[in-house]
């Protein structure tokens, strides 16, 4: 079992960026595939980037593409969310989840979940 704690999340205006970190304990990090998804106020959890083990592959969605970049740091336990151009429509709790990516159904594959990060978009 992983253990998973999301961080940097808060208030940007329009155009601003923000990195989201996962910090995970427990097992050893690295077997995992990982991914973030997020969920806005009354509507339903989506997906918006995963990262294999080692980090080489990743996965987006098309209406992410160009503005969010995920990474891991391995040595260091710990995912990353880059998110750039932010818009007030991505306003929601983002979450970092690990497991075994399968690029379909409501977790993708993701077994262990964080409790999430606040990231609001002002006008």
């Amino acid at each position: 079992q992983v253990q998973l704690v999301e961080s940097g999340g808060g208030l940007v205006q329009t155009g601003g960026s923000l990195r989201l970190s996962c910090a995970a304990s427990g097992r050893t990090f690295s077997i995992y595939d990982m991914g973030w998804f997020r969920q806005a106020p009354g509507k339903e959890r989506e997906f918006v980037a995963g990262i294999n083990r080692i980090g080489g592959v990743k996965y987006y969605p098309d209406f992410v593409k160009g503005r969010f970049t995920i990474s891991r740091d391995n040595a260091k336990n710990t995912l990353y969310l880059q998110i750039n151009s932010l818009k007030p429509e991505d306003t929601a709790v983002y979450y970092c989840a690990a497991g075994y990516y399968s690029g379909s159904g409501p977790n993708y594959g993701m077994n262990y979940w964080g409790k999430g990060t606040l990231v609001t978009v002002s006008s």
